[in-house]
């Protein structure tokens, strides 16, 4: 099972449903964050809300908007994919994602993923090496990858 973990205070309930957060005034590195969403048994949970927020290239959240704030939905593998910058730093914390996961008509996982070999991870209270991301990092793209396993 995926470590739950705190929501932190910026998340905001009626995100919008789209899984690319990429736009004209997107500054920060670009990611693309994609797994699959398992049950306990390792099998496929289809039709399961993914819902992610996260800090912008400054380190800032969008309080008044949706910015770097989005739902989608597993397929019918289980899979997700998310388009995104890589977020900043800000005080007190290491590089992150917020994360919500639920199977349909099961409790919510929420959760944060985190960013290997950054050098606050070991000063971040909330920081835990089970939660970190597979990353590939090119010039143009950084690619991650994580698969949530939930009670489905």
């Amino acid at each position: 099972m995926t470590l739950p973990s705190v929501p932190g205070p910026y998340f905001k309930s009626d995100s919008p449903e789209r899984g690319n957060f990429i736009d004209a005034k997107s500054d920060g590195h670009p990611i693309t964050l994609e797994g699959r969403v398992l049950s306990r048994s390792c099998q496929p949970v289809a039709h399961a809300l993914l819902d992610l927020w996260h800090a912008d290239q400054d380190g800032l959240y969008d309080e008044d908007g949706f910015r770097y704030r989005g739902h989608i939905y597993s397929d019918a593998q289980g899979r997700y994919t998310f388009h995104t910058i890589e977020p900043a730093v800000y005080p007190g914390r290491t590089r992150h994602f917020h994360f919500k996961v639920q199977a349909p008509g099961r409790s919510v996982l929420t959760t944060q993923l985190f960013f290997p070999g950054e050098p606050r991870n070991h000063v971040d209270q909330l920081f835990r090496p089970q939660l970190l991301m597979n990353i590939s990092d090119a010039p143009k793209l950084m690619s991650a990858q994580f698969d949530f396993v939930v009670d489905a």
